[in-house]
């Protein structure tokens, strides 16, 4: 146990995600934070006085977006908020933070375990992420409970694993994790706000070749106000604008890369009226300049070509 500036320094050090707010740092201050690595997991065990805490836009590091938080409440009594979701956790329940989204705990004297997964490791979709993060999963029934007795016991006991024990102790600690959200998934029914975002994607998407395709179109053709579509997607990575721009430079640079069609030609095509806007903001996001993609495609062409077999059964020599 320590106090209230050693414990600070602790959490900082362990690798979780920031966290701010306010906790009782008196003379009763008694905290602790124990972290250690499974394989590709991070795993921490903190003893928490009560208070409250919460991490915002601006203490979000883009370093967390490859992972999701797991926590897991072992004594005490947790309020997690998250995506217009609140969890009351007792003892053995757990629920998924999204590490770079705004969050919010109240807690009494808490122990708990806290699990940093690797993204790609558990394959869940935006869409689904929206729906488990910030809701509650019983720790006393199902692969919600093996979840949390492993998880347990982990935090506790991360020392002796060989490399390769650690790996495939992890693998399946994280199946078991992805069991327990899927089995969630089938609890929670789509938000309606979270089914109105996914038919505005879809009608983004259909209509990307649209110029006129803009936030107050979208708006418009699903009978909401501007702001109130904005507000639908003020928790989402990319603003409505930002989507339709990501979404078409996206299929801008698969045009390019597999077809013979010019910059010009295919800027025009997905909904680009001026060329060289579209050409600075493709090496902005992407780094390169777009005609690279058109050359380096017409050189593949010009190969492709002379490799073909002549009329005589040998192989054309023109040049």
């Amino acid at each position: 146990m320590t106090g209230a500036e050693a414990f600070l320094e602790a959490f900082a050090a362990s690798g979780l995600p920031p966290l701010r707010g306010r906790r009782q740092v008196g003379d009763g201050f008694r905290a602790g934070v124990v972290a250690g690595d499974l394989g590709p997991l991070r795993l921490a065990e903190l003893v928490s006085p009560e208070g409250e805490c919460f991490r915002d836009a601006r203490s979000a590091r883009e370093a967390d977006s490859g992972s999701w938080q797991i926590e897991l409440v072992t004594r005490g009594r947790v309020r997690a908020e998250q995506g217009g979701h609140i969890a009351v956790l007792e003892p053995g329940d757990l629920v998924l933070i999204d590490p770079v989204r705004p969050v919010r705990f109240a807690s009494s004297e808490t122990t708990s375990v806290t699990m940093l997964v690797p993204r790609q490791a558990l394959r869940l979709g935006p869409d689904d992420a929206a729906r488990l993060a910030g809701v509650r999963i019983r720790g006393d029934r199902g692969p919600g409970a093996l979840v949390s007795s492993l998880a347990r016991e982990l935090a506790r006991s991360l020392a002796g694993f060989r490399a390769d024990e650690a790996d495939r102790s992890a693998a399946a600690v994280i199946e078991l994790i992805a069991v327990a959200l899927s089995a969630q998934l089938g609890e929670v029914p789509p938000a309606p706000d979270e089914a109105l975002r996914h038919r505005i994607v879809g009608f983004i998407e259909a209509r990307l070749s649209d110029r006129d395709l803009t936030p107050a179109k979208v708006a418009a053709a699903h009978h909401l106000s501007v702001r109130r579509l904005h507000k639908l997607f003020e928790d989402e990575p990319l603003t409505v604008a930002a989507l339709i721009r990501r979404r078409r430079l996206e299929r801008c640079r698969a045009d390019l890369a597999g077809s013979g069609r010019t910059v010009a030609a295919v800027a025009a095509r997905w909904g680009f009226a001026d060329p060289a806007h579209f050409s600075r903001l493709f090496k902005a996001t992407y780094g390169y300049n777009a005609a690279a993609l058109t050359s380096s495609n017409r050189a593949r062409m010009i190969k492709a070509i002379g490799a073909m077999p002549g009329e005589n059964g040998g192989h054309s020599t023109e040049r």
